[in-house]
């Protein structure tokens, strides 16, 4: 069920974790307090970084690009999205990005329906710090890569 009160997500209160790839990230609205609906944050890049390519099989991810040029692959296309840009990924299929700048970047993301999101929490929390570790939350999540089949753990 939908919350019946705002969520509010305030500069210097946010609730700050981490990428798998080691990145900064500031989640602004879980699926827990949207009663499923939705997830939302804000990505901080270094310039080079990105996930490596990965499906997931339960939500659309879309993202706003708000600092720095991403380059985005999504099946077989590849494109580059500039500040302003808005990508929409499906599940099922795979994609990866990376910030192509010269300069941090900054992306807004949303998942409908929510739940990866909490990918994000739950590497902080628990302090996963090896592709291993984090495979095991992506998998729990719905999320397949390289490393989760690798472990057999993508159904």
């Amino acid at each position: 069920m939908l919350s019946q009160k705002a969520i509010i997500s305030v500069p210097g209160k946010e609730r700050v974790a981490r990428t798998p790839f080691g990145a900064k990230i500031v989640i602004h609205a879980t699926a827990a307090e949207t009663g499923g609906a939705f997830g939302m944050w804000e990505t901080f890049t270094p310039p080079g970084q990105g996930p490596a390519p990965h499906t997931h099989t339960r939500e659309t991810e879309i993202f706003r690009v708000i600092r720095g040029v991403y380059h985005f692959e999504c099946g077989s296309e590849e494109f580059d999205a500039p500040p302003g840009a808005v990508v929409v990924l499906p599940p099922h299929v795979q994609h990866a990005w990376r910030n192509i700048s010269d300069e941090p970047g900054q992306m807004f993301g949303t998942v409908i329906p929510g739940g990866c999101e909490q990918l994000f929490i739950d590497i902080e929390a628990s302090c996963a710090d090896t592709p291993e570790k984090i495979a095991v939350i992506e998998a729990r999540l719905g999320i397949i890569n390289d490393m989760t089949q690798a472990l057999g753990l993508s159904g």
